[in-house]
Formats: structure tokens, sequence, C-alpha cells
């Protein structure tokens, strides 16, 4: 098992040596120094804590820049714990693209990209109405419950509201090609988020 952070660059493609195309999302990849180890025994649980995106001191707090100087790592803005990646970790640790491998499964998970107050057809792939007969249902969801009886919405029903801008893992992507001189990470597919986000990259399975 493997974990790092990384940055969304954005998307290329690149040719193999048959010619084919691959469509990848470039990832700038680490870095990332171990910061904390989490046991069974004394936290209850079992994870691995990496820093990523190096800054400035006066962007961190004094207990952030405690909690790093612990760990013998400079001042990171992004602090993420990933569950049963440990391994043979060790704190002061630096995590590298070197972990992983072409043709290696892997998923990502971060933030999408948000949308805003969107309708029931984009934000759920809802078929519009009529546009003849002087139809006004073009674009509205129909019918959403009964007036008489439940005289109410039932929770959970799909309609309007907040698109996007929420956690997302995209499972089963494939590690083209890993570059650790300049810790890049290329990865066959689209990834959640936008340009210069921070995602989370793990082995898949």
């Amino acid at each position: 098992m493997a974990a790092i952070l990384a940055r969304k660059l954005g998307m290329t493609q690149v040719f193999g040596d048959d010619g084919r195309v691959e469509r990848v999302t470039v990832l700038q990849a680490g870095p990332c120094p171990v910061t904390a180890i989490r046991t069974p025994e004394r936290d209850g649980y079992e994870a691995v804590q990496l820093a990523f995106g190096a800054t400035k001191e006066k962007h961190l707090s004094k207990p952030e820049l405690g909690h790093l100087r612990k760990a013998d790592a400079g001042p990171h803005r992004h602090l993420v714990e990933f569950r049963d990646e440990a391994g043979e970790l060790t704190v002061g640790e630096t995590v590298t693209v070197a972990a992983f491998e072409a043709g290696q499964r892997v998923k990502v998970s971060g933030t999408s990209k948000g949308k805003g107050f969107q309708g029931t057809v984009k934000r759920h792939r809802f078929s519009r109405g009529p546009v003849t007969h002087g139809s006004h249902n073009v674009r509205a969801p129909g019918s959403i419950g009964a007036a008489a009886y439940p005289a109410r919405v039932f929770k959970g029903l799909r309609g309007p509201g907040q698109m996007g801008n929420k956690r997302v893992t995209q499972r089963g992507l494939t590690v083209v090609e890993v570059d650790a001189q300049n810790s890049l990470l290329l990865v066959r597919g689209a990834v959640p988020g936008a340009k210069n986000s921070v995602v989370e990259v793990r082995t898949d399975g």
C-alpha cells in the first residue's frame, strides 16, 4: 500500500512506444514528510500523517509550527492522515513518488468543482418537459409529491440545490508514468478538483 498528497496541475496527453495516445492528469506529488504515526494502542486507530505544500512560517500558527518541528519538518500548508497506510514508515521519513510505479492502480480523492445552485436537469440529469402545446414545464422537475396525501415532500427526493464542492473519490485510475526527478505522477483519466487543488492518491485494492 502507498499514499501521497499531490497538487493537480492539469491534463495532457502522452504517446506510448506503440503509438497509442494516453489522456493523463499531471499531479505534482510530494515530497511529503511523515509528521505523525497513529497507533491502535495510543490513538485507537492506525494511520500515518503526511505534510504537503511548503510555505512560510508566518502562514502557520505556533501550535502547527511546533507540531512540524517535532517531526523535523519545515512549515507545510496541508496535513492529512491516511488510515491503514503506516506500514514501515517512521516520523521524519519522506514519502516520494518513488513509492508508485507505472501500471499501478490508484484512487484519487479531492474536492470537486463547485457549480453553485443548479436545477434538476443539470444536477441530476432529469429529462426536460414538453415544449409544445403551450406547456410551461420546460426545465421544471415535475411532480414532487401528492397534495392530499402525504401532503409533504419525502426526504431524499432529488431536487435543485448546491452542485459540486464535495469530496469525491475517483477509483480505477492507472499510473501511466512516474517522474521521480520532478516529483510528477501521470495518471490515466481525470481526477476530481480544479487546477492547483490538493488531492490524495492511494493504491486501489
